[in-house]
């Protein structure tokens, strides 16, 4: 099962740091953070792989960073420099190698002044 934690009411150029622990997952191909804003399509936040390379939306790149502890199976999302359109719910994904995937209960993430 995943678990995210970390979202929460932060004001314009804030830092949260989202987690995500994968319990009784195992052979993890890779694992991801989407989002969805209200009225818009889920999107692609940030990806890691099973060999540490990672991949980021154009609008979080130099924000974002993602990162993962394998000995934990945690997954995380620093974000700083948080900006009011980065306002979403957030979602953790996890795809194993048997291409079973697995997806988080979400955790609310606002920027607000």
């Amino acid at each position: 099962q995943l678990q995210a934690f970390g979202g929460g009411l932060v004001q314009p150029g804030g830092s949260l740091r989202l987690a995500c622990t994968a319990s009784g997952i195992f052979t993890i191909n890779y694992m991801a953070w989407y989002r969805q804003a209200p009225g818009k399509q889920r999107e692609l936040v940030a990806l890691i792989n099973s060999g540490g390379m990672t991949n980021y939306l154009d609008s979080v790149t130099g924000r974002f960073t993602i990162s993962r502890d394998i000995a934990k199976n945690t997954m995380y999302l620093q974000m700083n420099s948080l900006k009011p359109e980065d306002t979403a719910v957030y979602y953790c994904q996890v795809m194993t190698t048997r291409g079973n995937d697995y997806w988080g209960q979400g955790t609310q993430v606002t920027v607000s002044s």
